[in-house]
């Protein structure tokens, strides 16, 4: 990825994203441009046009944290974006981002024991560990029951963004799937903000890209997001309809991977419908008799 046409789109959509009004600017006569002006995101960062224009353009080397800070409350970007444009300049000057080491394998490491007994000793909520390449590369007994669909018989290895794309099987098992496709898109971008050296994703990018209309539209949106915590439904084959809360979790031990649970409030259909899954998980039933029973 060229990391000077990252930054410039980068900034470039989040100028357009930000209205005169939101600003706090007049909003003028013959605006020929969606959003802000450049001149008027130099104005409000404290820069010159020309400074601004330059980092626009993509030449973010050397840029101080001062600089930085200044454009984002500017464009009044989010903590997500804050972090991706942070990556952007450490990439531009060569830093590798976060502390994260670079790697450019594109094949899953190897999960350690003591992370697959952590897992395993969760049994009431869903609960894996996904990489930055949107790999599905561990999971406790219940997660393997509730991500059936995307694990399927085997063989490559499980990927939640192939899934979201590329498999029809994704529009049943997301309800919300054009929310959790701009999502996955948004999480994957800012992956590649902190390391746009990783063939893995940019194996993957470019994958998706070809194959789907819709990741390449999301894609040159240029949006970010971490994931953190919220709510999220789910429509699984064997259990049906599912409200899970999620919360995320770095791996200190392992950079680029990430622990997420999922679990349903106590006492609810949902936490029912887990409990169900996983006795489904332990002695499979057919999907009709599973389906009855709830």
């Amino acid at each position: 990825m060229d990391n000077r046409s990252e930054v410039r789109e980068f900034l470039m959509t989040r100028r357009a994203h930000l209205t005169t009004e939101a600003a706090g600017l007049p909003a003028g006569t013959n605006r020929r441009v969606a959003g802000l002006r450049r001149s008027e995101v130099a104005q409000l960062a404290g820069l010159s046009v020309e400074y601004y224009a330059k980092i626009e353009r993509g030449a973010i080397a050397g840029a101080s944290a001062s600089v930085l800070d200044a454009i984002s409350r500017a464009l009044q970007l989010d903590d997500a974006e804050h972090a991706h444009l942070l990556d952007l300049a450490r990439a531009a000057d060569g830093i590798p981002s976060s502390g994260r080491a670079r790697r450019r394998a594109s094949r899953p490491a190897e999960v350690r024991p003591s992370l697959q007994w952590a897992l395993d000793s969760i049994t009431d909520a869903v609960a894996f560990v996904r990489d930055q390449r949107q790999n599905l590369i561990a999971t406790n007994a219940l997660g393997r029951a509730f991500y059936s669909p995307v694990i399927g018989d085997g063989g490559r290895v499980p990927n939640l963004a192939r899934f979201q794309f590329l498999d029809p099987a994704a529009h049943e098992f997301y309800p919300d799937w054009e929310r959790f496709a701009e999502m996955c898109v948004a999480v994957i971008r800012a992956e590649a903000g902190r390391d746009p050296h990783d063939k893995g994703i940019q194996d993957l990018v470019g994958e998706l890209s070809t194959r789907s209309e819709l990741f390449r539209t999301l894609w040159a949106a240029h949006d970010v997001r971490t994931h953190g915590a919220g709510q999220k439904r789910f429509r699984h084959p064997v259990v049906g309809e599912l409200t899970l809360l999620y919360e995320e979790f770095t791996i200190t031990a392992e950079p680029g991977q990430v622990m997420l649970i999922y679990s349903a409030e106590p006492g609810s259909p949902s936490a029912e419908r887990l409990r169900l899954l996983a006795s489904w998980a332990q002695d499979p039933l057919p999907s009709s008799n599973a389906e009855r029973s709830l």
